[in-house]
């Protein structure tokens, strides 16, 4: 393999001459081998960080703190980041230590490369284009790999709530379908009251809902940064006006709403907004896995459980068991929901962790919570498309179970008292009769209105009659 010399604070090594990374970045993939996977696997954060690196090289050309050529040959190859090329010379793993310092310095090398070619110049020809002195002009990790961090998470959400959406409307057409067909409430696994398989997945779909609007509410945390505060937040090295400036110029280059923090110094070390953001998709997580517990129970049998609805078959349950198909889909999104759970964990005790006037534990924040939206965008379309779609309701079913419950009961409490409904109740438990058998049979109540009281749309609302 064909090498250049580069060097660095530690002396010289080989750096493969076709790389667009450098010695910094390459000394970090050899340092950090956690969990083999590269700011690569997360395209956002490869783009936000370009973004970072336009608006500080705009800037900069504005301050006459670089030449107009230099900048230019920075926005240049920074496009090409943002349009997808080049990722994969991200090579250092998302876990590391030094605050980011090695994602920041992988940015840093790979930019300086691609414009030094676009510049004419060979790889690595830094006396033309510097890792540090240009594409790193006023910037420290401490301010540019946070900033990049809240735009990058911001558009993996824009890429997960169409995901989250998208069930959800899949869980109001299966209410639409599934409107019709009275069934069994249940509470504490107990028999309650009757509903509708309609309302039960309504339920499903405006439960999940709800969270789409906190995560927007969330991304709002998001937009304000503390771009031009450099190590610790004072702006040392930075001229008079470099923040507001910078900042407006990503907000420009992004289209999002970005702001300067109004304590540089605090933003810096606070960590608030991410935990933020990880707990509302921790509540996400919860409701998924409630859900599919729920799925899990409905399915269950099918012929000695609940076995009111019908998951599609997606593969054979078992190498001993002919026949059996097991709810796959619904068990990996429980397994996902589990991981964000764990991942909210990790980001609040790496929260924690930060000392003085920086978090160096921000790393685990950022792959946990880009690695959560992954894998909850990859879960709910996986969720819509291969389970919720293709659920068929077993009518029978539901029928039998209200037929045979003593929970319709709850619905003639009004008319016969709660005296009365408990002795029946009871009789029916022992004797095996139904309720409504038992009602005629003491004519507490004639057939017809029994018939009325305990028709659906009685049983599933508000009564109509008194």
């Amino acid at each position: 393999m064909t090498m250049r010399l580069e060097y660095d604070l530690l002396g010289k090594m080989d750096v493969p001459a076709d790389a667009y990374y450098g010695i910094q970045t390459l000394r970090a993939a050899q340092n950090f081998s956690v969990t083999g996977v590269p700011i690569s696997h997360f395209p956002d954060l490869i783009v936000a960080l370009a973004m970072v690196k336009a608006a500080a090289a705009r800037t900069n050309q504005a301050l006459n703190l670089i030449p107009e050529n230099k900048a230019e040959a920075i926005v240049g190859a920074c496009e090409e980041l943002i349009i997808g090329n080049y990722h994969d010379q991200f090579i250092v793993d998302v876990i590391q230590g030094g605050a980011g310092t090695s994602t920041n310095m992988n940015a840093n090398e790979v930019i300086a490369n691609i414009g030094l070619e676009l510049m004419g110049h060979q790889k690595g020809e830094y006396q033309y284009l510097h890792p540090n002195d240009d594409v790193n002009c006023c910037q420290s990790t401490n301010d540019a790999y946070p900033t990049a961090a809240c735009l990058g998470i911001q558009y993996a959400a824009e890429n997960f709530i169409p995901s989250l959406a998208s069930l959800k409307g899949a869980l109001e057409e299966k209410g639409r379908e599934f409107s019709h067909i009275l069934k069994m409430g249940r509470t504490q696994l107990q028999d309650a009251v009757p509903m509708t398989l309609g309302q039960e997945f309504d339920a499903f779909a405006v439960n999940l809902g709800e969270d789409i609007d906190r995560i927007r509410e969330a991304c709002t945390l998001l937009c304000e940064v503390n771009l031009g505060g450099t190590a610790i937040g004072t702006g040392i090295n930075t001229p008079a006006g470099y923040a507001s400036l910078a900042v407006a110029n990503l907000a420009e280059l992004s289209a999002k709403p970005f702001v300067p923090a109004s304590n540089l110094v605090e933003a810096t070390s606070d960590m608030g907004a991410f935990v933020f953001f990880s707990g509302i998709l921790k509540r996400l997580a919860i409701k998924l896995s409630k859900m599919s517990n729920d799925l899990r129970l409905l399915s269950s049998g099918p012929r000695t459980g609940l076995g009111e609805i019908q998951l599609p078959a997606m593969q054979p349950g078992s190498s001993i068991m002919p026949g059996k198909v097991n709810p796959v889909i619904p068990e990996a999104m429980n397994q996902t929901a589990y991981q964000v759970m764990a991942s909210d964990m990790a980001v609040s005790l790496a929260a924690e962790a930060g000392q003085l006037q920086l978090n160096a534990m921000e790393p685990m924040i950022i792959y946990n919570l880009l690695n959560s939206l992954k894998m909850l965008t990859q879960a709910c379309e996986m969720m819509e498309h291969r389970c919720i779609k293709g659920i068929k309701a077993n009518e029978e079913t539901c029928a039998a179970h209200v037929e045979n419950s003593i929970g319709i009961i709850t619905a003639l409490v009004p008319h016969i008292g709660y005296a009365n409904a408990s002795r029946i109740a009871n009789t029916a438990l022992h004797s095996g009769n139904t309720v409504k058998a038992l009602i005629i049979e003491e004519a507490l109540l004639s057939e017809d209105e029994v018939n009325q009281l305990l028709s659906p749309e009685n049983m599933v609302a508000p009564a109509l009659i008194a």
